[in-house]
């Protein structure tokens, strides 16, 4: 009866912890877009000292959150590395590589052919998207493509559960957690790529990689440069569980946005794309001038930028990828010329679309490994 007692008293209290986190959660529009406006107006700072206690408190309870309070240990195994292909003016291999034992953040690196003393490193992280998922979308190969022909070694991984990812589901409940992890780790491996200069390190990412990119910034100083596109909102929060499903940014009375958090990259330069078709149409009238006015209190407000697209929708689009490209060059050194036809304009022609099956790290020829761990049950665990 006892043993009893006690396993009902232990899964009451389970039930109960699971209850106040899910109470805690801020997910997709959990404010009205005045109330998000309000926020920040109440949140505004006038110290370098005011913003900074208020910076220590966000990444405390990111951390928290996540319980990701320590990173877990790093693997020692080495990365898998195959099917180079060398394209115009850059190359292509598919990669896998240990984020913890047996859980394998998959992707492609994409270096210049063109030799150099030192390159700048970019991570790539990609939104969510079907039929092909993220990593294989046009867009995404445009984007890391046309970067490396700037002159960057540049890695695109996999959200979890897309792409080669797909060891659990995308909506396991610490996916937040589990991409986090994979972030710090896939900018571990980039940064330990040949000649790569750890003072040129960028994230760029759309959306849900929009996501990831402020939040690696926030939590891992060795990233200098972001362009967060078409995601840092005042009351937009994540609509998917790998951006909102634990709670970073509320906790009892303590509250925080997407704003603030992205804030913490402050005084780095950072690039914000957004449009008007989506939670970022508010930008350069609410969320610009904030994040703006936290750079100000470092003499530093020249390095936030703003391009915003009024007639345009929630992607990582040709215009949103010029800008970008713009940005990087300025801020990391790249060649822009290599890149601009002979009336100045960006082209991306050389940048060839491959099929999903030139790109997947795993098939016949490549099977997973024999220590993958395989399904919700058993990353839950691990985590």
């Amino acid at each position: 009866m006892k043993v009893v007692l006690m396993c009902m008293l232990s899964a009451f209290c389970v039930s109960a912890t699971l209850f106040a986190q899910q109470a805690e959660l801020c997910q997709g529009a959990y404010f009205t877009e005045a109330r998000g406006k309000e926020f920040l107006e109440k949140h505004a700072v006038k110290t370098k000292l005011e913003w900074e206690t208020r910076a220590a408190a966000i990444r405390k309870q990111i951390r928290e959150g996540m319980n990701l309070q320590t990173m877990p240990a790093k693997p020692t195994s080495k990365p898998i590395i195959h099917s180079k292909k060398e394209m115009d003016g850059y190359s292509i291999e598919n990669v896998a590589f240990e984020s913890m034992p047996g859980i394998y953040v998959t992707g492609n690196l994409y270096k210049p052919l063109k030799e150099q003393q030192s390159y700048a490193g970019i991570l790539c992280p990609h939104g969510h998207g079907e039929n092909p998922h993220g990593r294989f979308r046009e867009q995404t190969q445009k984007r890391c493509a046309t970067l490396a022909r700037m002159g960057a070694v540049v890695f695109v991984l996999d959200m979890v559960g897309q792409g080669d990812s797909k060891y659990c589901e995308h909506k396991m409940p610490k996916a937040l957690k589990l991409q986090t992890i994979n972030a710090v780790r896939a900018l571990d491996f980039l940064m330990a790529q040949p000649g790569v200069d750890p003072e040129r390190i960028a994230v760029t990412g759309e959306s849900g990689g929009g996501t990831q990119t402020f939040l690696l910034a926030a939590l891992d100083d060795r990233v200098k440069v972001t362009a967060p596109v078409v995601m840092v909102s005042s009351y937009f929060f994540g609509g998917c569980v790998c951006e909102s499903g634990l709670p970073i940014h509320k906790k009892g009375d303590y509250q925080t946005n997407n704003v603030e958090i992205a804030s913490l990259t402050a005084p780095r330069p950072m690039l914000l794309v957004s449009d008007g078709g989506d939670w970022t149409k508010n930008t350069p009238e609410v969320e610009f001038p904030f994040i703006q006015s936290i750079y100000g209190l470092y003499g530093k407000k020249d390095l936030v930028e703003n391009v915003h697209l009024p007639d345009e929708k929630h992607d990582y689009g040709p215009s949103k990828r010029n800008a970008m490209y713009t940005f990087m060059a300025k801020q990391l050194g790249l060649d822009l010329k290599a890149v601009t036809d002979s009336q100045g304009k960006i082209d991306e022609t050389p940048s060839k679309l491959l099929e999903q099956k030139d790109l997947e790290v795993f098939n016949a020829a490549h099977p997973r490994p024999a220590n993958a761990v395989m399904g919700d049950e058993a990353v839950m665990k691990m985590l």
